[in-house]
């Protein structure tokens, strides 16, 4: 599959409204002829790429509004040296990350870059310093940063501005990877190299066709500019018309009932707007866990939620993710418990399970921000109780929460498999067990959202 390289300009265009771009202008940088290392043909192989681009540089950096909303953009011109980083792009991109704090405006990077360049060594290699510091100091302002990945992104402009992002887009078929196509093992998958790859190891949170780019640039920027919430946000109402169950084992049976409302209800009812954000950026995604931000009654909100399977660590890792973005940018976090526990297998152990689950309760635990918790099916052991908040958990008729499974309890304690439903009793998982012990704050009543 191939795309279509855009100019830098062409792509600001093609995503900003009309006539709203306004450059930055560009520091001023003296120079030895043919750059701090002499190399032979530097100054004509510059000049030769600003008469075929119009540039002076490999990045095109100004002020613009994506859907009403004004951004800092950074946009890589591929022409000009292979949109190559140098001393003088990493000025630019200085600036531009300084011009978004002094306006406390977001950043949206265009990226389409071969890497550092070659005839400034590693003084051009040493700029991927700049622009980590830079994208450290945005985030310690709470901005946000949003890639789009375009083709090519590779080596350390995917490795800072793209993969160091907040939220990072990409389009259908960009070769994306730290390893250019000219390093690359022989032997190696194309498929791992590509946006579509990238997006299946949890590396991109969406592939987006270019029609789609600006309406979807504009929802972030909506979303992540959005007021906050002073406090916590209210738990969704109950989506099943069902009563609170007697027994313990009536509130399993209605827990694991497979018509019962599942997250992604959940998520639809409560959301007038939700935008999804996947993976864990340590190569796994795991679709039963849905992450992402929305609004909701125009306040933007974040949410972690599981879908009623068992959790796998990149789950965990997704969801923490997930938290400690929203904390950063001030956003209050819903979370949706629902898991008859952890994933345990040999995969899940390998993957680190215990490491991820215990980086979830640390991101709960960190944050500053408020977090509400609905428990809507199966509340089963650490591996829901990691997303639970402490203090601001509600529950659902048809939840329960238990410190193991009933017949898992049972078998621990030498019971026959029939006396499971006795244990549930006594194991008091009801959700209105889990209001008397103080573990939850009240039953939520059914309703439309």
């Amino acid at each position: 599959m191939t795309t279509t390289r855009l100019s830098a300009r062409a792509a600001i265009a093609s995503v900003t409204d009309t006539g709203s771009f306004t450059e930055l202008p560009a520091p001023r940088r003296e120079s030895p002829a043919d750059g701090p290392l002499a190399w032979a043909g530097y100054d004509d192989s510059r000049a030769r790429a600003t008469e075929r681009t119009g540039e002076h540089e490999s990045v095109v950096t100004g002020s613009a509004r994506i859907g009403g909303r004004e951004a800092v953009l950074i946009s890589f011109e591929f022409g000009f040296l292979g949109g190559s980083l140098g001393q003088r792009t990493g000025d630019r991109l200085e600036a531009a990350y300084a011009h978004a704090r002094e306006r406390r405006l977001p950043l949206v990077s265009l990226i389409a870059t071969g890497g550092s360049r070659m005839q400034e060594g590693m003084l051009a290699l040493t700029q991927l310093q700049r622009v980590a510091r830079q994208s450290v100091l945005t985030r310690a302002a709470g901005l946000p940063q949003l890639a789009v990945l375009r083709d090519p992104t590779t080596g350390g402009g995917w490795a800072t501005l793209g993969a160091g992002a907040d939220v990072v887009l990409a389009l259908p078929g960009a070769q994306v990877g730290f390893a250019g196509s000219r390093v690359r093992p022989a032997q190696a998958d194309p498929a791992a190299y590509t946006a579509e790859g990238q997006y299946a190891a949890g590396h991109v949170d969406a592939v987006v066709p270019a029609a789609h780019l600006p309406g979807t640039l504009a929802q972030w920027l909506r979303v992540l500019a959005a007021p906050r919430s002073g406090g916590p946000v209210e738990p969704p109402a109950a989506l099943a018309g069902v009563r609170a169950p007697a027994t313990g084992w009536d509130a399993v049976r209605q827990a694991r009932d497979p018509g019962r409302p599942r997250a992604e209800a959940y998520l639809d009812a409560y959301f007038e707007l939700r935008l999804h954000l996947s993976g864990d950026r340590a190569g796994g995604t795991d679709p039963g866990m849905l992450c992402g931000f929305g609004l909701r009654e125009g306040r933007a909100v974040a949410y972690a939620a599981q879908c009623g399977t068992a959790t796998r660590p990149a789950g965990y890792r997704t969801a923490a993710r997930v938290v400690r973005l929203a904390d950063r940018l001030g956003i209050p976090v819903l979370t949706l418990v629902d898991t008859p526990g952890a994933a345990n297998d040999a995969a899940a152990e390998h993957a680190g399970a215990g490491a991820a689950i215990a980086d979830t309760f640390a991101a709960l635990a960190a944050a500053t921000v408020p977090v509400t918790t609905l428990l809507i099916g199966e509340g089963g052991s650490g591996g829901a109780l990691a997303l639970a908040a402490p203090g601001n958990t509600w529950v659902t008729p048809d939840s329960y929460f238990s410190v193991i499974a009933p017949e898992l309890a049972a078998a621990i304690l030498k019971r026959p498999p029939s006396a499971a439903p006795a244990t549930a009793d006594q194991l008091r998982i009801r959700p209105q067990d889990l209001v008397a012990l103080g573990v939850a704050r009240g039953i939520v009543g059914h309703g439309t959202a």
